[in-house]
């Protein structure tokens, strides 16, 4: 990637001239870029095909430092020539007490992006139905989603694009194995319950540490979360803890609990509705014993 003035997205404009950075800066945009092709983010659009206008992402922008590498690295990823989709940034101020209100609107115009803020107070609903010493984020996530939906489709999107990264769906991985009783976290790409949205993590690969790394170099005007942020005691936090310490004792450890994800075996679970145990025989699998000993389906 070129740094010269005229071969760089704005939102790059002022990017550290460190090696450090630039190894940084190529590392999040290919790994971005690996996880829309794995996962097949870009639809194969009819009227595209025939010329039309290509599909059109809603970027869902919080002003948190996920949400601003986000926008960063799909736009040049674009600016690349990379990802054949219009992106459109869309705020959602949630009517939270101290939010800068001016912030996001001011950075989207500078930076020349495409951008919608919408105005919804989502905080006084949350803060009125959630029983004391509860936590916010359930209602607070399903408000914000709806709300989302809603632009999308006003706005003739056909994706609704989110800022969570590798970190985000090991916790929510964990969450759910720790209090749902359940083998289930952030998918990479899915279809909203009413089938006409697809919803995209397109910073699935990328770590939590590069995301703060790339966006405080970036010198991105970061907002707070003051909601569940100020919140003590979230199931969150405490996985997050876990998996801190886990990496602090074997560095590495959050990345090949990751690749796990990604290399699941259903015969070596316990889910019948996965795998056909009952209909089990001898001589059907080809047994291997190389990398863990366990025998696997070929």
């Amino acid at each position: 990637m070129l740094d010269d003035a005229d071969d760089i997205h704005p939102l790059f404009a002022g990017a550290p001239k460190t090696t450090e950075f630039r190894k940084l800066r190529k590392r999040v945009v290919r790994q971005t870029r690996e996880a829309i092709e794995q996962y097949g983010m870009v639809e194969k659009d009819a009227r595209h095909a025939e010329g039309g206008p290509p599909p059109k992402w809603l970027v869902c922008l919080s002003g948190g430092k996920d949400s601003y590498t986000l926008l960063a690295v799909l736009h040049e990823l674009k600016w690349r020539g990379f990802l054949p989709v219009d992106i459109l940034a869309c705020n959602l101020d949630q009517g939270q007490p101290g939010f800068p209100a001016t912030i996001l609107p001011k950075f989207l115009k500078d930076m020349g992006v495409p951008h919608r803020i919408e105005y919804q107070d989502t905080y006084s609903v949350v803060v009125d139905k959630v029983p004391a010493g509860r936590t916010y984020c359930a209602l607070c996530s399903r408000l914000r989603r709806g709300h989302l939906y809603r632009i999308a489709r006003e706005e003739g999107c056909s994706a609704v694009v989110l800022g969570h990264h590798r970190d985000d769906i090991l916790e929510t991985f964990f969450m759910n194995l720790f209090h749902g009783g359940r083998l289930a976290t952030m998918p990479p790409k899915l279809v909203n319950e009413e089938g006409d949205l697809f919803v995209y993590r397109p910073l699935a690969h990328m770590a939590e540490e590069d995301c703060e790394r790339f966006a405080r170099a970036m010198n991105y005007p970061i907002i707070p979360c003051d909601l569940c942020g100020s919140q003590d005691g979230l199931q969150r936090q405490q996985v997050k803890q876990i998996l801190d310490q886990w990496e602090k004792n074997a560095p590495g450890r959050r990345q090949v609990m990751f690749r796990a994800l990604m290399n699941a075996r259903p015969s070596h679970l316990l889910d019948p509705k996965l795998f056909d145990f009952e209909g089990l025989t001898r001589g059907s699998l080809k047994l291997d014993q190389k990398d863990d000993g366990l025998p696997k389906l070929r």
